[in-house]
């Protein structure tokens, strides 16, 4: 019996060794893949894990975004009044002075330069923080997840010093462009009568006018009015520029890369046409008809059923720049932090500054 089993082994010979050699490869072959899937899936959830944790810092960027605008709202309510005060003009009109008429006409030209300047300067410090925080985020993100062995990119006094630079907005920018401003209003308002009633359509005209001549100024861009010139920086210092110093620039320098894009002259658009058009919704409710009245037939015909003298126009101008740089989140703030484009410029800022650097080669 054994000699027969071994005969026929002795023919099959060939056989036997090409079926172990097939079922050596297929079982070597079903290891490797098993750890071949064991290593992707690991990559999966490593991937997955890395994506909801720059996810979460996202979010939470964001949300430190949002405070940060509703804490700086004061300061820039108290750089306007500072500069345009009002309140001295309404004083002294109730004083019954000689000079009422010069008085009522300077009141014109302050009251809507400070809504205006208010309106432009709240759109600036909505996306320009959200851009600086979103590149100091970004960074963040590397130095806690990618670059614990390296050199940090935004250590504080670094991130300290650049986001000061937020100052030039509240200070010099300001400044300019209040000069901007009521040079505009000068030339659309300075001639009209306090008697001569306007409609809320007619206001939206004048508003269209004046934002047509600020926006098309040769004296600057509006970014221009948001950071200081390149001369006027750190850089410009002749000797003593430490590391920090180094990294300032560098941040500052890609910042007005981002102010110079396309996408943030899109973004700061949508925001001050969504910022004038909050504006006009607020002075609605001052100009709606009696209840008496039957319905206008139309959206136009509703914008100019109802005139009121440019006079009582005034003080409810005047009084637009409380609802607009309000610390409390008011329906004007919430517009601009909420907008959906404010909202992808913001993730787009962040995904570019939160990639390492070897990914965006």
């Amino acid at each position: 019996m054994f000699s027969s089993v071994w005969n026929f082994v002795k023919r099959h010979k060939r056989k036997f060794i090409f079926t172990g050699a097939v079922v050596g490869g297929v079982y070597f072959l079903g290891k490797y893949a098993q750890k071949k899937m064991r290593e992707l899936q690991e990559k999966e959830a490593g991937d997955y894990i890395s994506q909801a944790r720059r996810q979460f810092h996202f979010e939470s960027n964001q949300r430190t975004c949002n405070l940060t605008v509703l804490s700086m709202l004061p300061s820039l309510k108290e750089a306007i009044v500072s500069q345009l005060d009002s309140e001295i003009l309404t004083a002294l009109l109730k004083s019954k002075p000689a000079n009422k008429l010069e008085i009522w006409e300077d009141l014109k030209i302050i009251s809507f330069t400070r809504s205006i300047v208010a309106v432009y300067s709240t759109c600036m410090l909505v996306v320009l923080l959200r851009v600086q925080l979103n590149i100091i985020g970004g960074y963040l993100y590397l130095d806690n997840s990618v670059n614990n062995n390296t050199a940090t990119l935004a250590p504080p006094e670094v991130q300290q010093q650049y986001l000061s630079s937020i100052q030039h907005l509240l200070g010099n920018g300001l400044t300019e462009m209040m000069t901007v401003v009521k040079r505009a209003v000068q030339n659309s308002l300075g001639g009209m009568s306090l008697k001569q009633s306007l409609s809320l359509l007619e206001l939206e005209q004048q508003l269209g006018w004046i934002r047509a001549e600020v926006e098309s100024s040769s004296e600057r861009p509006l970014p221009g009015y948001m950071l200081a010139d390149e001369e006027n920086t750190l850089a410009d210092q002749a000797c003593g520029l430490t590391e920090n110093d180094i990294m300032t620039i560098r941040l500052l320098n890609e910042t007005r890369d981002m102010l110079d894009s396309p996408d943030f002259t899109t973004v700061l658009n949508t925001c001050l046409n969504r910022g004038f058009s909050r504006l006009l919704d607020n002075l609605a409710e001052f100009f709606r008809p009696p209840p008496c009245n039957s319905a206008p037939s139309s959206a136009a015909d509703s914008l100019s059923a109802v005139s009121l003298p440019l006079a009582k126009i005034i003080p409810i101008v005047n009084g637009q720049i409380n609802a607009i740089c309000s610390e409390t989140p008011s329906h004007f703030v919430q517009d601009l932090l909420m907008n959906d484009h404010v909202k992808e410029f913001s993730a787009n800022v962040y995904e570019v500054f939160s990639m390492p650097q070897e990914l965006q080669k």
